[in-house]
């Protein structure tokens, strides 16, 4: 699948019609809304684990020197938290641009924090988009980030920001946390 995910995304209708969808946000999402939205509340999604997995030929790295950022990936019992916003319909060719790089909307439950549930999207990058880098160390991943930029700038910059999103929200990702932990040590 190209990783230029636009159009099929277009077709991906399943909430055009509605008034107002939830958006689960797990990556820059959560600190980043350059989008309108509703409402935003905490929230999780179950059997899906946060990885920094995928490429980013388009944020944070280039084409020849993609950066590193999270997608999911499934693992059964796992609960990602993030961010859930109330957006209209039409937010998503925005977010279909913002998410272009081997992202597609998928369905997903959506548990708020403060309680409840309800049916809503998430951008997922699959394992068989042309960007997906896969699974590597963390002390690996690390590297990779330390020297990727791009034009949203530098990828330790999508990193931190997500470590510290992460943690005034008081959740806790093993994952996350050990590549900061790494880059840290690359500083010294």
């Amino acid at each position: 699948m190209s990783h230029n995910t636009i159009e099929t995304n277009r077709r991906m209708n399943k909430f055009d019609s509605h008034d107002s969808v939830w958006l689960f946000g797990y990556g820059s999402l959560i600190y980043k809304a350059d989008f309108p939205y509703i409402e935003r509340r905490p929230a999780s999604i179950a059997n899906w684990a946060r990885r920094f997995w995928q490429g980013s030929h388009d944020h944070r790295g280039t084409p020849e020197a993609p950066g590193r950022v999270v997608t999911l990936v499934p693992e059964p019992g796992a609960v990602c938290h993030g961010m859930a916003y109330l957006i209209t319909p039409a937010v998503f060719a925005h977010l279909d641009y913002r998410e272009k790089n081997g992202y597609l909307r998928f369905a997903s439950e959506i548990v708020f924090d403060d309680g409840g549930s309800a049916e809503g999207l998430v951008y997922i990058a699959t394992s068989d988009n042309e960007a997906f880098l896969g699974e590597d160390s963390e002390q690996a991943i690390a590297q990779h980030i330390a020297r990727s930029s791009g034009p949203s700038g530098p990828n330790r910059d999508y990193l931190l920001s997500l470590a510290m999103a992460l943690r005034e929200m008081g959740k806790h990702d093993p994952h996350v946390f050990e590549i900061e932990r790494h880059l840290g040590d690359l500083k010294d």
